[in-house]
């Protein structure tokens, strides 16, 4: 089977006074992200639409649920790491105000604050793996985040869960993976962009 993750599009800046999550909704250029991946990849035959039950994966979600005639099934495993954080600041904007957190960030170095790491890494690859278990032969759409699609990948290439942020993947962006029943995994793609063409105002790189 093909498996694309599909990170979501550029979220709004949130930050809660109250200690509330932040689960921001997408920014305006994250629907315009979210709607050309969508049309782009209802060029393919999609059979099964999943979406990480946060706000900027569930907004992202819905273009596919309109170009592929889907609905996305929910799972609370694969939201992101900092899914209880009151503060979201899109990276691009975090490389601005706060570049050392940025560069943390950037080399691949999660905070402290997120606890249980690595139980949530294996509750992703878990989830994933069921996921992919149960759609052999099948093109499968999964929308989610970066942390995510770098833990899956990790898991693919056998990279430690201790080190696992090899990979930047931009808005929206796609990465592929095929899976066999025999539990071979091989990624064909990581972070592909094509959906920007012609749009290049689409396109925000950290």
């Amino acid at each position: 089977m093909e498996l694309i993750l599909v990170r979501h599009g550029r979220p709004q800046h949130i930050e809660t006074s109250d200690g509330s999550p932040a689960d921001p909704p997408l920014a305006a250029i994250g629907h315009q992200q979210a709607t050309a991946v969508a049309h782009w990849l209802s060029e393919e035959q999609i059979d099964a639409l999943y979406s990480s039950p946060m706000r900027r994966a569930r907004e992202t979600a819905m273009p596919f649920e309109e170009a592929c005639g889907l609905t996305a099934r929910v799972r609370e495993e694969i939201s992101e790491f900092d899914r209880d954080s009151t503060a979201y600041v899109p990276m691009e904007l975090l490389k601005k105000i706060n570049r050392p957190a940025w560069e943390r960030l950037a080399s691949g170095k999660i905070s402290d604050s997120f606890q249980s790491l690595t139980s949530w890494f294996s509750s992703v690859v878990a989830a994933v793996e069921e996921i992919v278990e149960q759609h052999p032969g099948q093109r499968v759409v999964v929308v989610c985040h970066g942390g995510v699609i770098n833990a899956y990948l990790a898991h693919c290439l056998r990279f430690s869960s201790d080190d696992f942020m090899k990979f930047d993947v931009d808005y929206t962006s796609v990465s592929r993976v095929f899976a066999s029943t025999r539990g071979h995994r091989s990624v064909s793609a990581i972070n592909e962009r094509a959906h920007f063409r012609g749009s290049p105002h689409l396109s925000i790189r950290a």
